[in-house]
């Protein structure tokens, strides 16, 4: 067999879930294979199996060793805004101040295409190191930066989502649009870029606070009309946030009603934070089937409160998890199940690592609906791959000389690593950093 460049075998220790597991006894819902062998062709997985079994499907193939690392699928970040990328660590009181103060003013800079642009490509560059193969971004109200984020994204060829916020009251002149121009622009940008490659787009009104009515009635026909589309807001993130949005929208039962009302909620929908809600809430988005989404590190930097992420799931919801980058603290989804781990035990409640791992691959690709394409090594999926490496750091390795199991090294990836722990990325199988060789050397047990 002659090798093409398309083609590849990827060598190392194998982790791929196929269903959400709840600890390292429930053996069946994750495949972990140390010596294990993806082989890669036209941008998918053709085949993931023990090394031995891949390696003659592959006569000719060049073959990238990686052990001892882990190859896992590639992180999903579920929430994020691309405008906020010179707006994380902004020193700053609760939401709202913060938004005004800081985030408000950055988003303004985004109707120059040459600055969206450049931004996009360092945006592109920092979440790829850190290990994220797909995200949900909001883009500025500017058609410009919607423009350069799907551009950028097409140029990687990775399966990003996104869309324009639509803001029309209640921000700075140079950030609002009006409901027709919000449903005209996310309109064309739909036309241009959904389905187009890998691309997704999200219907994007911003949250309730920043559009009128008429926006959100505009919102709810734009997803009547394309209902393949997300749609994307914030919910209850925090307590002035509610009070201010039941100001607006008296009539409305609870902040969620406000969605409700205008035929936003499906299971198409995410809802950044949904950190205080109402039983009514929670029915309705059990429901509905809307994804409440958890951005631990933005809300214990903004102190907007504990999301409660067994008691949504205990009324059969499905909860994504997200870096929130820019109220959020770091790009990295590992350092984000850092955070997560902590905020669910104040509350009680438990994170296995293979759980969390789960969580931010084959987890947020089922609430996103994409787990036939991305979050796991399946052979047919999207070859979208991360090599994680659990001795990156000189307190990692020293830790690892008392790992005795995959869900402690899982643990220790989890608490200790950053991109620095990130040692290779594969984009539609396309390698995405440069690294040195790195040598064999024995790995701990399942």
């Amino acid at each position: 067999m002659t090798a093409t460049p398309q083609k590849k075998l990827l060598r190392g220790r194998v982790l791929s879930f196929t269903a959400e597991p709840l600890d390292h006894r429930d053996t069946d819902a994750y495949r972990y294979i140390e010596d294990g062998a993806l082989l890669i062709e036209g941008g998918r997985i053709a085949a993931m199996g023990a090394y031995e079994d891949v390696a003659p499907q592959a006569a000719g193939v060049p073959v990238v060793d990686h052990r001892p690392h882990l190859l896992m699928p590639g992180f999903i970040d579920t929430h994020m805004h691309f405008p906020q990328v010179q707006v994380i660590a902004s020193w700053g009181d609760q939401l709202l101040d913060w938004l005004n103060n800081y985030t408000f003013p950055e988003e303004t800079r985004f109707v120059a295409p040459e600055h969206s642009a450049a931004m996009a490509r360092r945006f592109y560059d920092l979440i790829v190191g850190h290990g994220t193969t797909t995200a949900v971004a909001f883009c500025s109200v500017h058609k410009t930066s919607a423009e350069a984020y799907f551009e950028e994204a097409a140029r990687r060829d990775m399966r990003m989502i996104g869309g324009k916020v639509m803001m029309d009251r209640n921000a700075p002149d140079a950030l609002r649009d009006t409901a027709q121009t919000g449903y005209d622009e996310t309109k064309e940008l739909i036309a241009k870029w959904h389905g187009r490659g890998r691309a997704l787009y999200a219907v994007s009104p911003r949250f309730a606070i920043t559009s009128t009515p008429e926006q959100l009635e505009m919102a709810g026909t734009l997803m009547a009309e394309h209902p393949e589309c997300y749609m994307q807001t914030h919910l209850s993130e925090n307590h002035d946030e509610i009070d201010f949005t039941k100001e607006l929208y008296p009539e409305a039962p609870d902040y969620l009603g406000v969605y409700e009302k205008y035929g936003l909620l499906s299971d198409k929908a995410l809802l950044g934070h949904a950190i205080h809600l109402e039983r009514r809430e929670i029915d309705v988005m059990t429901s509905t089937g809307a994804k409440p989404v958890f951005c631990p590190t933005s809300n214990l930097f903004l102190g907007s409160g504990l999301f409660d992420d067994g008691g949504l799931r205990d009324s059969g919801i499905t909860n994504a998890i997200a870096t929130d980058i820019g109220a959020g603290t770091s790009y990295s989804m590992l350092q984000t199940l850092n955070e997560g781990y902590k905020i669910l035990q104040l509350q009680g409640q438990k994170l296995h690592p293979l759980r969390a791992f789960h969580w931010i691959t084959r987890g947020n690709a089922v609430a996103l609906g994409l787990e036939d394409k991305i979050g796991t090594l399946e052979a047919g999926t999207e070859a979208d791959v991360v090599v994680l490496n659990a001795r990156a750091t000189a307190a990692m390795e020293l830790r690892m000389e008392r790992a005795e199991s995959l869900s402690e090294e899982l643990f220790i990836l989890q608490m200790l690593g950053d991109d620095r722990s990130v040692d290779q990325v594969y984009v539609a199988g396309k390698a995405q950093k440069s690294v040195p060789d790195q040598g064999y050397s024995p790995s701990v047990a399942a």
